[in-house]
């Protein structure tokens, strides 16, 4: 049974087909038809994925390129690490052969085993020069059962459906290559759920789930979800996408999320999926399950905000290289405002809930020097060469354009309903009409604010956007009826560490700027052994071994003042330490007596 007419589809231009050729060693097999080659055809694999700000050099696992017109082999010239040349005849189609190894399980490339395939077309299909915007086609056979299992394998995908199986299999078909490569594949005997939002299909395919999980209850919480956002954008009016699909891979250790035009893929951890007979409602809800419900409710948001409204600059994306911009604090800051603050306005968590997560998107950024030394502008355009390879100095160097970009976007929203005229909600939705759900500019965000706060917010978008100082968070949420109360914090930030703890001691893995224990001397990669105490009166020094950071004050007792005894490249080395009086944490709770205000969650 198909899902299109009888008749074949018309050939395509560009046709590839994908093949499971080896599951067991991770290796697909690709053909690519072009029915109408240049002279001298030239074909590149990206370098990079839009949604992950990195040169990922996919190429590298591209292997055996040959080429051919009939029986007769063509020449093919490798003209960089990505590119080829194919001297051709043009009157005659063109076919290229070759394999990719897929041993990534991530949301970004590809992976195939004997249990589960997926790719993202970036990784697989070749870019054919000087045809990207003419239509392309993609057909993948059913996988020969390798392993009895793989009978039962299914495929998904958001893109058109041509000529299928009723497993998914078959052809499908793109109107240019952005379209093409935008819908990534998943394959598998995995777990499949429908339901509708605002009239559109919507499907949740779940790969990898244990028998507890409650599948019922993830599509019932993905619905509110979906209608919660698309309410936000259009009202009663539907949404820019005619079908989406949530593809989801359980693992045991893993979380993450890339959003496309009409679906998303997503990584979480197998035990924060819901569970049969698990309590009910916004106050049950576990912190594993509410971080999988808002790496859901984030990717979906992106549907609007950065797939379809979108940096200027990505008007036309270049596979080859950079593409540069500095409005990542609002195309993945204001998402991350979005994400939580959607599920608290959905009913799937309460307040308590969102000032938890609130909570902890504020004390990501006040304990990271970076906020210091970089804006949230600048660390959007430094995305490829910071926030995508940390390193030990990233947090004292750079601020995350996640978490700082959504404290930017709750200072807005606050400052625009502490004025009475608007909300954040309002710019949102009047820069998708001035835009018209497609390229914007910072100017245009400005020109919004302005319009619908009746003055203009230029100093506030400098100091926030393009400075280093601190937010207004507290006058703000005070406004707002949020008391922030500041509580003793963990002894690794107040020595201001990042470390790792285990069998072997603590080992220094972030050394903050200006703390306690840079000011001592140490560094990124060190072992602390143990501490040493002045001596008492009449007394020899006191030594003791420190296996975790928390015996610290077993061990100083009232001392203000210690030698820290650490190991670095195997030589000993005492470092003197004073250590810190107080330091402190946020933690947001209802101001008692203020009643109710224009907070945004409600």
């Amino acid at each position: 049974m198909t899902r299109a007419a009888a008749s074949p589809p018309p050939p395509a231009p560009v046709h590839y087909t994908v093949r499971v050729a080896d599951a067991a060693a991770h290796r697909f097999e690709v053909e690519l038809a072009i029915a109408r080659p240049a002279a001298t055809q030239r074909v590149s694999l990206p370098a990079w994925i839009p949604g992950s700000y990195l040169i990922r050099e996919f190429a590298r696992h591209l292997s055996g390129l040959r080429a051919s017109q009939g029986r007769a082999p063509r020449a093919v010239e490798q003209i960089d690490k990505a590119t080829w040349d194919i001297a051709c005849d043009p009157r005659r189609p063109l076919v290229l052969r070759y394999a990719v190894h897929a041993f990534d399980d991530s949301v970004r490339t590809a992976w195939l085993d004997a249990q589960r395939g997926f790719f993202n077309g970036t990784s697989l299909l070749l870019r054919v020069h000087g045809q990207e915007d003419g239509a392309h086609a993609l057909t993948v056979p059913p996988p020969a059962a390798q392993r009895h299992h793989q009978r039962d394998w299914q495929l998904a995908t958001a893109m058109t459906p041509a000529r299928v199986d009723r497993r998914g299999f078959g052809r499908y078909q793109a109107a240019d290559y952005d379209e093409l490569v935008d819908h990534p594949v998943e394959m598998g005997a995995f777990w499949s759920g429908r339901f509708t939002a605002a009239g559109v299909p919507h499907r949740f395919v779940v790969a990898g789930a244990p028998a507890s999980f409650d599948g019922e209850r993830l599509l019932r919480d993905a619905q509110k979800i979906c209608e919660t956002a698309i309410r936000f954008w259009h009202g009663a009016k539907p949404p820019p996408m005619p079908h989406y699909v949530f593809m989801l891979n359980a693992v045991h250790d893993g979380y993450g999320g890339l959003e496309h035009r009409a679906s998303t893929a997503l990584i979480c951890n197998r035990a924060d999926l819901p569970r049969h007979g698990a309590p009910a409602g916004a106050a049950a809800v576990g912190d594993g399950y509410v971080t999988l419900l808002g790496l859901v409710s984030h990717e979906y948001f992106h549907t609007w905000n950065v797939k379809r409204l979108r940096p200027a600059e990505f008007a036309r994306v270049d596979y080859a290289r950079e593409n540069y911009t500095r409005l990542l604090w609002f195309f993945e800051g204001f998402t991350s405002y979005y994400d939580d603050l959607l599920l608290r306005r959905a009913g799937l968590i309460d307040d308590a809930a969102y000032l938890k997560l609130l909570t902890k998107t504020a004390n990501q950024v006040l304990q990271a020097p970076g906020r210091h030394a970089q804006s949230v502008a600048q660390a959007s355009f430094d995305a490829w060469v910071r926030y995508y390879r940390p390193d030990e100095n990233t947090p004292n160097s750079t601020i995350s354009y996640y978490t700082k970009g959504a404290l930017v976007a709750l200072c807005f929203d606050l400052t625009l309903r502490q004025e009475g005229r608007a909300t954040l909600d309002d710019a949102m939705r009047a820069l998708w009409r001035r835009c018209a759900g497609g390229p914007m500019r910072e100017d245009d965000f400005a020109a919004v604010l302005a319009e619908l706060g009746g003055r203009g917010f230029e100093r506030e978008i400098a100091a926030w956007v393009h400075g280093t100082g601190e937010l207004p968070l507290k006058d703000l949420l005070h406004a707002h009826g949020v008391e922030v109360r500041e509580e003793p914090s963990q002894w690794a930030q107040a020595l201001g560490l990042r470390v790792a703890e285990g069998a072997g001691g603590i080992t220094l893995k972030v050394v903050l700027a200006g703390g306690p224990a840079a000011r001592a001397g140490m560094a990124a990669g060190d072992e602390w052994l143990g501490v040493e105490l002045p001596p008492r009166k009449g007394a020899a020094p006191e030594g003791w071994r420190l296996a975790r950071l928390d015996e610290l004050p077993l061990y100083a007792g009232a001392a203000r003042q210690v030698t820290a005894l650490v190991a670095r490249d195997q030589r000993l080395l005492r470092l003197p330490l004073a250590l810190p009086r107080a330091a402190t944490t946020w933690r947001l709770r209802p101001r008692e007596g203020a009643g109710e205000r224009a907070w945004p969650g409600r």
